[in-house]
This record gives C-alpha cells, structure tokens and sequence, in this order.
C-alpha cells in the first residue's frame, strides 16, 4: 500500500482551493493508469466477467463509504470507470488521490 492510499479523507469545506497543477501531477505520477479527464481523476479498469466487474464495484463502494467521499461510478458487463472530483472545491483536492489510491490497493 502507498503511502498515499494510507491517508484518511477529511472534510473539505467550500472555498477551499482545488489543488494546484504542480500537486496534480505530483499524485497523478503515484497512480498508474489514472489520467485527468473533463476536471477529474479517472480510470477505466476491465474485467473477464460481471462477476468481478460487480465484485471490484462493492469493494470500491466499501472504500467511498469509509472514507465518506464517493466518485461517479460507470458500470458495465466488464468494465467499470471511477471518475473522483471534490464537488466543495469544484476541482480536485487529496481525497480524491487518496479514494484512487485506495482502490489501487484492491487489486
């Protein structure tokens, strides 16, 4: 596990600045596969069935509810998309990292 993924989510209260670039690409560069896309931190991860497409969305639905931050969720017969974005800082902020580097763990 990073050392990211070990950080807790905490609240963000409205008109707290987004991160910066220069912090974007810093988190970016810790997980492999994620990109910016449309303002948010976005992977799409592929599976051989919907057994374990629906398995990875329950734990990654574990880990939202535990850290009490929750990304748009995509879903299809072996695919899921995770799209994290801070909507109190209409950007992006460290749980948004954080919840990626989480789910990252899963697998």
């Amino acid at each position: 596990m990073t050392a990211l993924a070990q950080r807790t989510c905490r609240p963000v209260p409205p008109g707290t600045p987004p991160l910066s670039e220069s912090q974007i690409r810093q988190w970016l560069a810790e997980l492999p596969g994620w990109e910016i896309r449309d303002g948010q931190l976005t992977k799409t991860f592929a599976f051989p069935d919907y057994y374990q497409t629906t398995a990875f969305l329950n734990a990654t639905a574990w880990v939202s509810h535990r850290q009490d931050h929750h990304p748009e969720i995509l879903l299809g017969y072996n695919r899921i998309t995770l799209r994290y974005s801070t909507h109190s800082v209409k950007g992006l902020s460290e749980n948004d990292f954080i919840c990626a580097a989480r789910v990252e763990a899963l697998l």
